[in-house]
């Protein structure tokens, strides 16, 4: 049976999508790097060196897809640290509970972001997809109940601490909202048209009762 880190690396895999602005943006965010391989002429990439070269050892930043093009089963020229949204720490906290969190301030793409770090192949991978999944659902029954309630309120403190994602289900669950109160109202509408026109139809008829 597949674990749960191999059900998500799969399904990252197959929804990559390069027209995807959420996912593009999702590989722009930055993972912690230590160098294994020096790198030469490659010192602008660090920021924190004045060295024109990246000697072995060193620490930075890089963005997720560059770092993913360092770190090969064939050639490891980096090795991969996990940022700090999704080590055992802030994992405790999402398990204790996880609406306290600003997923917006921690990643706008935390799931996404999350979800693309299994393909390192982790020793945590299985914990942080579990995480990833717990989180949402731990947070799935607010944002709905939230969206569901607020449609004439100012949203803006209500989606503030939600990420990319859940601001997308927010919008979503508005919208049904929406789309159902219209719904009901042309019933409203429709049966008490029907409701006037049956009416007069049995006055018209008692009339012509009487008239006989």
């Amino acid at each position: 049976m597949a674990s749960t880190s191999e059900i998500y690396t799969r399904f990252s895999s197959s929804s990559d999508n390069y027209y995807n602005i959420e996912d593009i943006l999702a590989s722009q965010e930055k993972v912690p790097v230590k160098t294994e391989l020096p790198l030469y002429n490659l010192g602008f990439l660090n920021p924190s060196s004045d060295s024109e070269h990246i000697l072995p050892g060193s620490k930075m930043e890089l963005p997720f897809w560059l770092a993913t093009g360092l770190c090969s089963r064939k050639r490891k020229i980096v090795s991969v640290e996990l940022p700090k949204a999704y080590r055992v720490g802030y994992r405790e906290i999402f398990t204790a509970d996880p609406n306290v969190v600003d997923l917006h301030k921690t990643g706008p793409y935390f799931y996404s972001f999350g979800t693309k770090l299994l393909c390192f192949e982790s020793n945590e991978s299985d914990d942080i997809s579990r995480s990833l999944l717990q989180t949402f659902v731990g947070r799935f029954r607010r944002i709905m109940d939230n969206s569901q309630n607020a449609l004439n309120e100012d949203i803006t403190k209500l989606m503030a601490k939600l990420d990319e994602m859940e601001r997308s289900l927010f919008r979503a669950g508005q919208k049904s909202l929406m789309a159902f109160q219209e719904w009901e109202t042309r019933k409203m509408t429709k049966l008490a048209a029907s409701g006037m026109v049956t009416s007069h139809r049995k006055r018209k008829r008692a009339m012509m009762e009487e008239g006989d």
